[in-house]
């Protein structure tokens, strides 16, 4: 029953995002240009500890479906803490907790097998609630670029990556280990250099030395479509941190994309907890590191 379950969490959650890419929709970024909610990771307003993984996805999408006003969220129980309540009729979110459990045969065993599995729990947004503190539903303000702009410089300095400008190619060399990406000035707009330099440093996380990713070598297979898939979240999770509207800088590898979750329905699961991971190694050298409220890692 429990393996069960877990089949149909990992495939209702890939069919959800297999339909929005061929919507022409990017989870990882659809919700700012289309809502009026500010640029922010979702976060738990109990606790103001930010979700992860999966459950960055899944939050941002109701947050765009729903047109919510913030990424502020609260379980029925925390909403009743905090002397409010969810309205009458309200539908929440589920989100995901991953976990392990070990079998009863092998609870004895000098070293016993731990199965992972996914705990559901369900959220509420804030604009679903009522009677809630006001600094709890005060929406919090955006910062104009020119504020953002140097902690995206400060964060690119402390994560210690060899960051080279030249040429007209962004990319990450990983068997010399550094990055290079074109001077600012080819650019339209300044903040699109941030979000290029974010995608590569997503990139520079999986060397082995750091979190030891597996590189794909070619354009089309799978691993090299994960990669791009887990660079492409890390940047996006990065920038929401940061409030830099995130962008799709590959929309050719949407068909790619698409062909991986189709093969394996766990694959979403694990590049949003892979790119979790590799948000959180680039703010960890950083004042600014998020608190983080859960991993729904592949289970």
């Amino acid at each position: 029953m429990a393996r069960t379950e877990r089949t149909d969490i990992h495939q209702s959650v890939t069919d959800r995002i297999i339909r929005e890419l061929e919507a022409g929709t990017v989870p990882w970024v659809c919700p700012w240009s289309r809502t009026k909610c500010g640029i922010a990771l979702p976060r738990n307003a109990a606790t103001d500890r930010a979700y992860s993984g999966i459950n960055i996805l899944m939050l941002w999408g109701s947050v765009e479906m729903q047109g919510f006003c913030t990424q502020k969220w609260l379980t029925f129980r925390q909403a009743h803490a905090q002397g409010g309540n969810v309205r009458k009729g309200e539908k929440g979110t589920t989100v995901f907790y991953a976990d392990r459990f070990t079998p009863k045969s092998e609870a004895g065993s000098d070293e016993p097998r731990q199965i992972p599995f996914l705990k559901r729990f369900t959220v509420f947004n804030v604009d679903q609630c009522e009677n809630l503190p006001e600094s709890m539903v005060a929406p919090t303000a955006p910062l104009p670029e020119r504020e953002i702009v140097p902690h995206a410089e400060a964060l690119m300095t402390e994560t210690g990556a060899d960051i080279r400008v030249g040429g007209d190619r962004a990319f990450y060399a990983p068997d010399a280990d550094f990055i290079r990406v074109p001077p600012q000035q080819s650019y339209f707009n300044q903040i699109d250099w941030y979000r290029t330099v974010f995608h590569e440093i997503g990139h520079w996380t999986g060397a082995e030395s750091r979190l030891s990713r597996t590189f794909g070598r070619r354009f089309g297979d799978h691993a090299y479509a994960a990669e791009e898939l887990v660079a492409e979240m890390t940047s996006a999770f990065v920038c929401a941190e940061l409030q830099i509207e995130p962008t799709v800088r590959h929309a050719d590898y949407i068909g790619n994309w698409l062909e991986l979750l189709k093969a394996d329905k766990r694959a979403i699961f694990t590049a949003a907890s892979a790119a979790s991971a590799a948000a959180q190694y680039i703010f960890s050298s950083s004042t600014r590191q998020p608190s983080v409220e859960d991993v729904a890692s592949a289970a």
